[in-house]
C-alpha cells in the first residue's frame, strides 16, 4: 500500500480524498494555487506545496509543476480526483515516466474510451447498445450535412474528444444544421484542440442512467447499481439519485451485465462509470468516465462501500475483494448539488467570501464541503461548494430529509443555488419523478440574463 498520495485537484473532492487517505493510514500532500492558500484542502493535508498561479492552466492544469511537487515531496501515487487532468492520457503516462502511480486506469483505457467514435466501436462489439449514428467523424460542414441525413432529425452534433457538454448542439431541421455544426465544432476546438465531430440520432426526454463499476487490474468486474443524472442545465447535472426507480428489476439487471461487459472491453479497472440513455424499456451506450464522479456519495450510501477507498487499493496492485452477490443496495439516497450561482441571473458564477456558514446534518445526511467561515471562493474555477447527500428507506422519505438538510443549510456572504435547489426538491413535479418538466424549467432559468 501507499505510504503517500499526492492529490492533484482542489475543492471538496480534495478534501474528500484527503480524508479517505486518513483513514486508512496514508500521508497526503496537497497543491494549491495562490488563490487556494487557505482553502480547506490546502490546511488538512500533511503537506501543501503552491503549484502556480491562480488560473488554472498555470496551477492545477500544469503537470510538471505537480509531478515536481510529488518527486520532491515523495509521493508514490497521484490522485487527480475529477475534472482538471483526471482524464488526460499526457498526465497518466507523465506519471508512469516519473515512477508515480497514476490513481485511475491505464492511459491507453482513457485514451481509447475518451474518443467517442472509438468506444462506440468497441461497445458495438462487446454487444453493448449504442445509439444510432454516423460512422466515423468529420470535419468539413458540407460532408456533415450529407451524412446527417442517414440518420434524420431531431440528431445531436458531438465532439469526438468531447466531455462535460462541451462541444454539443441538438439540431432539429436541416436549415439549422450548418450554424448549429460550427457552433459546437468552434466548441470543441477551444475545449479540446479537436475539431473532428460525429452525429447520433437525438433521443429527447431520454433518461441519463449511469452504472457504477468497480475493477482491479487482474480482470475482476463488478457494478454497483445505477444512478438517476437525468435532471441537468445545460448538460450539468445537478441532482443525482440512486436507485432509478422508473427502472425494472429486469432493465437492471441488463444494464448492470452490459456495463460490466463494456469495462471488460476496454480493459478498464479503477472506479468508473458506464453511462446509458434510457428510452422505455431500450437503452443505449452514451460514454464512459474513467474516473470517480461527483455524484459518487449515492452509491457509497446505499451499498456502504468507500469508492475512493477502493479506487487507492485497486492502484496500489491489490485485489477486488468484493463479488457480484455481496452487492446489495439499501434504500434510497439523494445527492444535490450546491453552487456559488445565481438561480434568477440565469445561474451566474457568485464569488466572494463566505461570512458565515452552518452545515446540516442528522441521521441520513452527508456533506460533502470545502466550506468554512471566512474562506474564499475564488471566481477562477467550478463554482460547486457543497454535495449534500441524503439517505432513507424510501424515496419519499429521502425526499424529506433532503428538504429538511437544505431548510437548515445556511451560507452568508454570497448567492448560491441553495433556494432555488430547496424549491426543486420540494416541487410536485420532483415527488412524481417529472424529469421532463424540471429540464424544461431549468432551460427557461438558464435562458434569463443578467
Amino acid at each position: 500500500m501507499f505510504q503517500k498520495i499526492l492529490i492533484a485537484n482542489r475543492g471538496e473532492i480534495a478534501v474528500r480524498i484527503i480524508r479517505a487517505c486518513r483513514e486508512m493510514g496514508i500521508s497526503t500532500v496537497a497543491v494549491c494555487s495562490t488563490a487556494d492558500r487557505d482553502a480547506l484542502h490546502a490546511q488538512l493535508a500533511d503537506s501543501c506545496i503552491c503549484i502556480g498561479p491562480e488560473q488554472p492552466k498555470d496551477s492545477y492544469l500544469n503537470m510538471e509543476q505537480i509531478l515536481s511537487a510529488a518527486v520532491v515531496t515523495g509521493a508514490q501515487a497521484v490522485h487527480p480526483g475529477f475534472g482538471f487532468l483526471s482524464e488526460n492520457t499526457k498526465f497518466a503516462r507523465m506519471c508512469t515516466r516519473c515512477g508515480i502511480t497514476f490513481i485511475g486506469p491505464s492511459p491507453e483505457c482513457i485514451d481509447q474510451m475518451g474518443d467517442k467514435a472509438k468506444a462506440r466501436e468497441m461497445m458495438k462489439r462487446a454487444k453493448v447498445p449504442v445509439i444510432p449514428r454516423t460512422d466515423g467523424t468529420v470535419t468539413d460542414v458540407a460532408e456533415a450535412k450529407t451524412m446527417a441525413q442517414s440518420i434524420g432529425y431531431p440528431l445531436i452534433v458531438k465532439a469526438a474528444a468531447g466531455g462535460g457538454g462541451r462541444g454539443m448542439r441538438v439540431v432539429e431541421r436541416p436549415e439549422e444544421f450548418e450554424a448549429q455544426f460550427t457552433l459546437a465544432q468552434r466548441e470543441s476546438e477551444q475545449a479540446f484542440g479537436d475539431g473532428r465531430m460525429y452525429m447520433e440520432k437525438y433521443l429527447a426526454f431520454a433518461r441519463h442512467i449511469e452504472i457504477q463499476i468497480l475493477a482491479d487490474q487482474y480482470g475482476n468486474t463488478i457494478h454497483l447499481g445505477e444512478r438517476d443524472c437525468t435532471i441537468q442545465r445545460r448538460h450539468q447535472k445537478m441532482i443525482e439519485e440512486t436507485p432509478a426507480y422508473t427502472l425494472s428489476p429486469k432493465m437492471r439487471k441488463k444494464m448492470g451485465e452490459a456495463a460490466v461487459r463494456a469495462a471488460k472491453a476496454a480493459g478498464y479497472y479503477s472506479a468508473g462509470t458506464v453511462e446509458f440513455l434510457v428510452c422505455g424499456e431500450e437503452f443505449y451506450f452514451m460514454e464512459m468516465n474513467t474516473r470517480i464522479q461527483v455524484e459518487h456519495p449515492v452509491t457509497e450510501m446505499v451499498t456502504g462501500i468507500d469508492l475512493i477507498h477502493e479506487q487507492i487499493k485497486i492502484a496500489a496492485g491489490e485485489k477486488l475483494e468484493l463479488s457480484q452477490r455481496e452487492i446489495r443496495p439499501q434504500g434510497h439516497a439523494i445527492e444535490c448539488r450546491i453552487s456559488a450561482e445565481d438561480a434568477e441571473r440565469g445561474f451566474l458564477p457568485c464569488a466572494g467570501e463566505v461570512a458565515d456558514v452552518h452545515l446540516p446534518g442528522g441521521n441520513g445526511v452527508r456533506v460533502d464541503t470545502q466550506l468554512f467561515s471566512g474562506c474564499q471562493i475564488p471566481p477562477f474555477y467550478d463554482s460547486m461548494l457543497a454535495k449534500v447527500i441524503v439517505h432513507a428507506d424510501t424515496r419519499e422519505e429521502a425526499i424529506h430529509r433532503m428538504r429538511s438538510a437544505l431548510g437548515e443549510f445556511v451560507i452568508e456572504g454570497i448567492t448560491t443555488n441553495l433556494p432555488f435547489q430547496y424549491e426543486l426538491v420540494s416541487s410536485e413535479a420532483f415527488a412524481k419523478g417529472d424529469v421532463r418538466t424540471i429540464n424544461e424549467q431549468l432551460e427557461e432559468r438558464c435562458k434569463k440574463t443578467c
